[in-house]
């Protein structure tokens, strides 16, 4: 089965094509990316703009014509952070359907939390044990432990790398007391779901995943993207306490610089490297490994999941069992 998968975020909006079957591990055929920090679009009031919803319909239009010339049998679509957090919400998401065809379906912090956690424990493997697994987005910070497919306790927060970059600084460097009061606010909202995480037991091994962690582990020494998705990375608290010294003194150009930074995010790495060293503090994690698959492809292997060992060829019947739970899923109908 060819699925494409529509993630848009806080930050990106992405168009993952795999091959794929229950069972199997999914085979990217295609990834499509389009940089619309929708975040930045959200109005005083928290509704997003028009040229924030005339950007989304555009790449949401490209998104569907992609997956019609690759021959998708189902196309799923979903919204995190950005969509959820805008007041009008419902109106850009009846707009879009009414407009490209495509039912975006926006997921919940704690199920962010729960299908990049499934991700995870599928790439680590049950080796690996009882997992706390760590996700900054755009928006929020998911997090997730247990031993099992399904975590004991998912949780999000709303401390994505993007938001405290629009919240919390008014320069670029930020000043030495906007990052103290960030790092101040981060520890504070985070102590209550990491107590309720500690009290869950003692992780086996501690997970990170998203573009920032990646980001912070490569700065820290860690193998680049072109040593292949199986190369071990890992950032260790020492390493991003030395790393946290130099990054929040450079501005975001200078920052964009540096091998392994992307020049579209730079800007909100001194926000996620805030977050990333809290949460490692709260939670007492010395080091994290980095896994390559998060989201995405949990959202994928949940709807294998799903398929109850429905015929592969009977594609309809596939789409007749239904989906994630809250994410819909359906036999694309191309027009």
């Amino acid at each position: 089965m060819r699925l494409a998968v529509l993630d848009v975020g806080s930050n990106t909006v992405h168009l993952l094509v795999v091959d794929a079957h229950r069972g199997a591990h999914p085979t990217p055929m295609s990834s499509d990316k389009d940089q619309l920090r929708l975040a930045e679009h959200l109005d005083a009031g928290g509704a997003l703009g028009p040229v924030g919803i005339k950007a989304l319909l555009e790449s949401v239009h490209r998104a569907r014509d992609i997956a019609k010339a690759a021959a998708c049998d189902d196309l799923m679509a979903f919204a995190t952070s950005a969509l959820r957090d805008a007041t009008n919400s419902a109106e850009v998401l009846a707009l879009v359907r009414r407009e490209t065809g495509v039912t975006l379906e926006v997921l919940p912090g704690e199920d962010e939390a729960r299908w990049t956690f499934l991700a995870v424990r599928r790439w680590c493997g049950w080796s690996a044990g009882r997992l706390l697994v760590l996700d900054i987005g755009g928006g929020s910070l998911e997090l997730a432990v247990g031993r099992d497919e399904t975590p004991d306790i998912a949780a999000s927060v709303p401390l994505g790398a993007g938001r405290l970059t629009r919240e919390a600084f008014t320069a670029d460097p930020p000043s030495r007391a906007e990052i103290a009061a960030l790092t101040e606010r981060v520890r504070d909202e985070l102590a209550p779901v990491a107590g309720r995480l500690r009290a869950a037991g003692t992780p086996d091994r501690a997970v990170g995943t998203s573009k920032t962690f990646r980001t912070l582990a490569r700065l820290t020494g860690a193998a680049p993207s072109g040593a292949g998705p199986r190369a071990h990375r890992a950032l260790t608290a020492q390493g991003l306490r030395q790393l946290s010294a130099f990054v929040t003194r450079m501005s975001g150009p200078d920052l964009a610089q540096l091998d392994g930074v992307s020049p579209s995010r730079a800007h909100q790495l001194v926000a996620g490297t805030v977050v990333a060293q809290a949460a490692m503090d709260a939670l007492g994690v010395d080091e994290l490994d980095i896994c390559p698959w998060a989201l995405r492809e949990g959202v994928i292997l949940r709807r294998f999941d799903m398929l109850d060992g429905a015929n592969g060829d009977d594609r309809s019947a596939h789409v007749s069992q239904g989906g994630l739970g809250p994410l819909t899923t359906h036999r694309a109908r191309w027009s």
